[in-house]
């Protein structure tokens, strides 16, 4: 029998639900915990609101385990909320959830661990944590839920922490399977539905949100790639990389945002064609598999959420940045945003912060 102490992150969904059944069966003594992050509780989009405090809460007295609530809303202010509104400034465009990972459900969170004398933390993630006889390590590799997979939004957790985290989902293909076994155990939350919005802007309107956090509009032109003035952006925050609708411009050719040049104040607008390219730069390096660069290395390479892994080659360069060369080019690589490198059979090397 396992006696060793867990701390499941609970958000009051279907998943740390699970979770949490899964660890009791294998023998863990389980613990459930909810961050308190954001301060509008009224808002039911988010995955910190009272309703999903009330939920788990709920989950543990039926699995009867503790529950505890843990108030981390400054720290969740600072370095989330604070960085996201920081990041708009520059024109870049964060990934919020990357933050509260690193910062809140893999920071915070294991501290409080350490505080309750608890051996490890687990959290409803689909991705796996192994030790690799290889690598005489931790690694994080991909879920096999390939479609729900988790692991780039993880690459920038501590690697000495890989060691007590546990992801029970690790090894279902479905999430038919996980609503199963809520069913099975009569879980209140076996049927509701997955939370898709930033937590600290329920109604996804992220430019209002920016706007009362005193981010001022600032007019400018939107220019083309030949540097010929269309018309008038209202405030280059308002766009990113890729973007189509929005630019009010009227043009034969559907226009995409190509580049937002923070040093002139123009918003560059150009084909579908002209968001291509094979060569980037990141900074803020995180490595998980090896402990630093030396040699240019072949990688599988994502540079967002949903894309798809592609061949490149990372390259060290000055002040712990990364050069990273696509074999083949790659749509809309968006400052702000992070790339994430992988071996061929999904190992996390680490990943970075898109320059």
């Amino acid at each position: 029998m396992n006696n060793k102490k867990v701390l499941v992150g609970m958000s009051g969904g279907v998943d740390s639900a699970v979770s949490a059944i899964m660890l009791k069966q294998q023998g863990y003594d389980v613990y459930g915990a909810t961050m308190e992050l954001w301060e509008d509780g009224k808002n039911e989009s988010g995955c910190c609101n009272i309703s999903n405090i009330n939920d788990a809460k709920k989950v543990c007295d039926m699995l009867n385990i503790p529950h505890y609530t843990f108030n981390l809303k400054d720290q969740f202010n600072k370095s989330v909320i604070d960085d996201f509104i920081c990041e708009y400034e520059k024109c870049r465009t964060p990934n919020p959830c990357i933050e509260c990972n690193k910062h809140l459900k893999f920071g915070a969170m294991y501290e409080k661990a350490k505080e309750l004398d608890i051996d490890y933390i687990a959290t409803g993630h689909y991705a796996k944590i192994e030790y690799s006889e290889e690598f005489q390590r931790y690694i994080l590799k991909k879920s096999n839920n390939k479609t729900k997979d988790q692991s780039y939004v993880l690459y920038n957790i501590s690697k000495e922490m890989l060691g007590k985290i546990i992801f029970p989902l690790s090894d279902f293909e479905s999430k038919d399977e996980i609503r199963e076994i809520a069913r099975q155990n009569n879980i209140i939350v076996a049927s509701k539905p997955d939370s898709q919005d930033i937590c600290f802007i329920p109604d996804g309107d992220y430019k209002n949100f920016l706007e009362k956090n005193n981010i001022k509009s600032e007019t400018g032109h939107i220019v083309n790639t030949k540097g010929e003035v269309l018309g008038q952006h209202d405030g280059l925050y308002r766009y990113t990389v890729g973007q189509r609708k929005g630019i009010d411009i009227s043009s034969a050719n559907k226009l995409y945002v190509i580049k937002l040049d923070t040093d002139n104040n123009n918003l560059i607008v150009g084909n579908e064609e002209d968001l291509y390219c094979k060569t980037l730069f990141a900074s803020n390096i995180n490595l998980l598999l090896i402990d630093e660069i030396n040699e240019p290395m072949k990688v599988k390479a994502k540079t967002r959420y949903s894309a798809k892994a592609s061949s490149a080659t990372i390259y060290k360069i000055e002040n712990g940045s990364i050069k990273v060369e696509f074999d083949e080019e790659q749509r809309a690589i968006t400052p702000g945003q992070s790339i994430v490198f992988y071996t061929d059979d999904g190992i996390v090397i680490g990943g970075g912060k898109i320059q």
